[in-house]
């Protein structure tokens, strides 16, 4: 038997901006197991100002004040707590970029 992978050379890594903005989004009000705490919570598919178009949740914002277009930046936030000792995960969300 082979095993067959593709791409057949290892990734390139890639730095990205953590920039961009606001494609689409949804406003979750039934939500995955863990998450339940955070409910409703806003998820964006985000377009990168480097190419790349990713899912997230947004942060630091209200539902009603996010709009299509939106720029927004890339942050480190708690996603869930997870097992009975509540061992934090964390991960990236998306937060609107102030005016300065």
């Amino acid at each position: 038997m082979t095993d067959v992978r593709h791409p057949e050379t290892l990734p390139h890594p890639h730095r990205l901006t953590g920039r961009g903005e606001v494609y689409s989004f949804t406003t979750m009000y039934s939500v995955p197991q863990g998450y339940e705490a955070q409910k409703p919570y806003t998820v964006a598919l985000i377009k990168l100002d480097d190419g790349p178009v990713i899912s997230a949740q947004l942060t630091d914002v209200e539902a009603e004040d996010i709009r299509i277009g939106q720029r927004v930046e890339m942050v480190t936030r708690k996603l869930r707590e997870d097992g009975a000792e509540g061992q934090i995960v964390y991960g990236y969300k998306f937060r609107p970029i102030m005016a300065r």
